[in-house]
């Protein structure tokens, strides 16, 4: 929530800069005038997310009132406690006709998405990315899409092992490795897997590990029993085809808690390469030189956001030229969407639009063009 009223306040210190028209000189006859215009684009529905259901909910709208906008709001139904706190809070903020919030299950959603709205700002993942998508197009209404994918990690010959495994391990524990941004696999140089393996075991343990027994206040369950099975069909589907468990891997379904996993000996076959994992396992691939790295992200989905550690910056370089991807964090994780100034968002599969700050007044936004003769004499 603190990047959330972080950004509630660059609004409030900065709206009356970015509501200002902007000049622009007419490139045929300068003596004329011309403008852009920021306008609001209507009435939004913004539908937030399990994962961090008020943060992802309260930042699209703080946007979109920024913007001019009225909204209807709907948080998924699988945070319903959550969903009477967000209403709590807005109610007591906003009049019904400015900022309005929809409780109850899925069918609801299903009923909003049929009115015409003129703009729709859904976090969430791919798949339900595009009934959003599919809705919008009904009403030819803008989209912001904020969905996940899988999103890589680049070790480069040479860097920091511990500091990247202390990144993994604490990137995976936050929320329960359940956020969008989450590293979702890792390649490493061969030589260097063991060392990578050892500073992620000796991490978690350090983080989350008392007497041999796991902290479970220390870190987030699974949501449900759906994604539970899910998670674990994924790593027993890579066990099964050779994968190896090289740290964690406890499941404890009777409360949903994953420990911490890393896996090794995985290969592009398996359903963990394949899908988003959202929870707190770790697939590891090496490699022999970046150039195959490059390959296997350039032929998959643009991802949500891509690391690399490096301290080359001809290396940096030949990735960023290479990849796409939503955002990227060089020797750290999650920095770019902690950045405020940064737009955050994804590109194709990982999503549409970008949002935080003032670009989160953008998305909201429809900048108008305005041309004026000048008056005749």
């Amino acid at each position: 929530m603190l990047n959330v009223t972080g950004n509630i306040q660059r609004n409030i210190d900065n709206l009356d800069d970015w509501m200002t028209p902007t000049d622009v000189t007419p490139s045929t006859n300068p003596n004329d005038k011309a403008q852009i215009v920021y306008e609001a684009r209507g009435v939004c529905l913004i539908l937030g997310p399990w994962n961090f259901p008020l943060g992802l909910t309260l930042g699209p709208v703080a946007a979109a009132v920024a913007a001019g906008n009225c909204c209807m709001v709907k948080l998924t139904d699988l945070c319903p406690a959550t969903a009477r706190v967000a209403g709590t809070i807005i109610r007591e903020v906003f009049d019904e006709k400015e900022v309005a919030l929809f409780e109850g299950d899925v069918s609801v959603a299903q009923d909003l998405l049929e009115l015409p709205f003129n703009h729709i700002f859904f976090t969430g993942s791919t798949r339900v990315g595009k009934i959003v998508m599919t809705a919008a197009a009904k009403h030819l209404a803008t989209v912001t899409l904020e969905l996940g994918g899988k999103s890589p990690v680049i070790i480069d010959e040479g860097a920091d092992i511990e500091k990247i495994a202390a990144d993994l391990a604490g990137a995976k524990q936050f929320n329960g490795g359940q956020a969008c941004i989450c590293p979702d696999y890792v390649f490493v140089k061969e030589g260097e897997q063991d060392r990578l393996v050892e500073g992620f075991k000796a991490k978690v343990a350090e983080n989350l590990y008392a007497d041999g027994k796991i902290k479970k206040e220390s870190i987030a369950q699974i949501v449900n029993q759906g994604n539970f099975a899910r998670v674990k069909a994924l790593v027993d589907d890579a066990i099964a085809q050779g994968a190896t468990v090289a740290a964690g891997g406890e499941l404890e379904e009777a409360d949903l808690t994953v420990h911490p996993t890393m896996l090794t000996g995985v290969t592009p076959q398996m359903k963990i390469l394949q899908e988003e994992i959202f929870a707190p396992v770790l697939p590891v691939m090496t490699y022999e030189n970046i150039d195959q790295v490059i390959g296997y992200i350039e032929a998959r989905d643009k991802p949500l956001a891509l690391y690399v550690y490096s301290n080359d910056q001809g290396t940096v370089d030949k990735v960023l030229n290479r990849t796409s991807s939503g955002g990227v964090t060089v020797n750290g994780v999650f920095s770019h969407y902690l950045e405020n100034n940064l737009p955050f968002g994804g590109v194709n599969g990982s999503g549409m639009g970008s949002y935080h700050g003032y670009f989160g007044f953008k998305a909201f936004s429809h900048e108008r063009a305005v041309y004026m003769h000048q008056a005749a004499a």
